[in-house]
């Protein structure tokens, strides 16, 4: 018997989706990218030295959030380009936990997922 697999058509869907999805995600990426070095922002050097210190420990909070939502953000575009991958592959839809398909909704909205919703729960459970 055959694994379940998604038609040339229907991948070639998912095929556009996620690459519009990673054109973004990349673009949002170096925009924080910039914002970290922030070679073009304003410095505290014209602030009066009261504030220097609650400045710094904002800004440096503020590269800190920002560093973490840049890593997220690279580990979702490497999800996606692994589910480009999948779909050279032709293995891409397939719940690897349950071996079916993984309805096209879920793919739609998480284009990178590689469970089912009920694998999912099961793994949380």
């Amino acid at each position: 018997m055959d694994k379940p697999r998604y038609s040339d058509e229907d991948l070639q869907e998912f095929r556009e989706i996620i690459e519009k999805k990673i054109a973004l995600a990349k673009r949002d990426y170096e925009d924080m990218m910039e914002s970290i070095k922030n070679p073009h922002g304003n410095d505290i050097v014209d602030t009066m030295p009261t504030y220097k210190a609650l400045e710094e420990g904002s800004l440096s909070q503020s590269k800190e959030e920002l560093s973490m939502m840049a890593q997220r953000q690279l580990k979702f575009i490497n999800g996606l380009e692994a589910a480009l991958v999948r779909i050279e592959n032709k293995t891409y839809g397939v719940c690897r936990v349950t071996g079916k398909l993984i309805p096209k909704e879920r793919l739609r909205a998480v284009p990178h997922a590689t469970l089912s919703i009920e694998a999912k729960q099961q793994q949380n459970n």
